[in-house]
């Protein structure tokens, strides 16, 4: 366990898009803060079910496995409960044998604060306002959304990610354009700027980590696979791979669907995660794998 995070892929999750917190949240909803905590601590011993992003931690987490000597990812629980309901929590992270020792347990208040105090690459969350909160404060964030795909996990060991690009890899400039104008005139300035770089995103950041980690590695060996499924066809996949060569970072598949559903794609490619900021896109995928929304650019406005 390394004493700081320099060159760590740092991931933050909340207790309930890593288990299943369902019945214990209808407690809260229905019944208050006592009796959830009296419920809580009754059910102390029984573990908790996988969540949505259960399998992305498990494979995140694999990749310290590797060579024992690199401490690769770091995972950071961030929860609303205190420390003491918190234990059922810490028990199942144990039964799983999940390395994760780091955690903050916030007593009820938000826990989007402690995104950037960790440094996270990424945050993960059932609560849209907290991971609004992070997006503002420019760190990758998605809402998980319920999805029971996702807690099967994919049948590979590799870790497969896959992003929408615009207003997620990349700035939502293009959207506004095409929400404001229309397509062709989308298409139109897509082309006439295919030699401009588009500004990054919000997941740009967690994208270069992912990278850094695959340079280690012969492609054909890496134990990470990621993808760019976009809605975009030709002519506006040109300033994508033109933007993705002047960062210099990799992406192993890129798919311009032109407007097709996504979620048979991702099954496809067989994502651990997707995050796209469309709730229609995140709709489709979560029909066959665990995806997060992105509540982020002029789509979410």
């Amino acid at each position: 366990m390394p004493a700081n995070f320099d060159g760590v892929l740092i991931v933050a999750i909340s207790s309930r898009a890593l288990f299943d917190l369902e019945a214990s949240n209808r407690v809260f909803e229905e019944q208050g803060v006592a009796a959830y905590h009296a419920y809580q601590r009754d059910h102390e011993e029984e573990v908790l079910q996988p969540g949505v992003a259960f399998t992305l931690v498990q494979k995140l987490l694999a990749l310290n496995r590797r060579e024992p000597q690199r401490h690769r990812v770091e995972v950071i629980l961030l929860s609303r409960n205190t420390a003491d309901t918190g234990l059922r929590v810490f028990h199942s992270i144990r039964h799983y044998g999940l390395d994760i020792t780091r955690a903050a347990f916030t007593g009820g208040e938000s826990t989007y604060p402690y995104v950037p105090t960790f440094g996270a690459h990424l945050f993960l969350s059932t609560n849209p306002q907290d991971v609004s909160k992070v997006l503002a404060e420019g760190y990758a964030a998605a809402t998980i959304v319920p999805s029971q795909v996702g807690r099967a996990g994919q049948k590979t060991d590799q870790l497969r990610i896959a992003f929408d690009g615009d207003a997620v890899l990349f700035s939502d400039e293009a959207e506004q354009v095409y929400k404001r104008d229309g397509l062709d005139a989308f298409h139109s300035s897509e082309s006439s700027a295919a030699h401009e770089p588009l500004s990054g995103g919000p997941f740009k950041n967690f994208l270069a980590a992912l990278h850094r980690i695959q340079s280690e590695y012969p492609m054909e060996h890496s134990p990470i696979r990621t993808a760019l499924v976009t809605a975009r066809g030709a002519p506006a996949h040109e300033r994508v791979i033109r933007t993705l060569r002047a960062w210099d970072i990799r992406i192993d598949e890129a798919l311009f669907l032109g407007g097709l559903e996504k979620g048979e794609f991702l099954k496809t490619f067989g994502a651990d995660i997707y995050f796209d900021d469309q709730q229609s896109h995140v709709r489709s995928a979560q029909q066959h794998v665990a995806a997060g929304h992105v509540p982020f650019g002029v789509a979410n406005h």
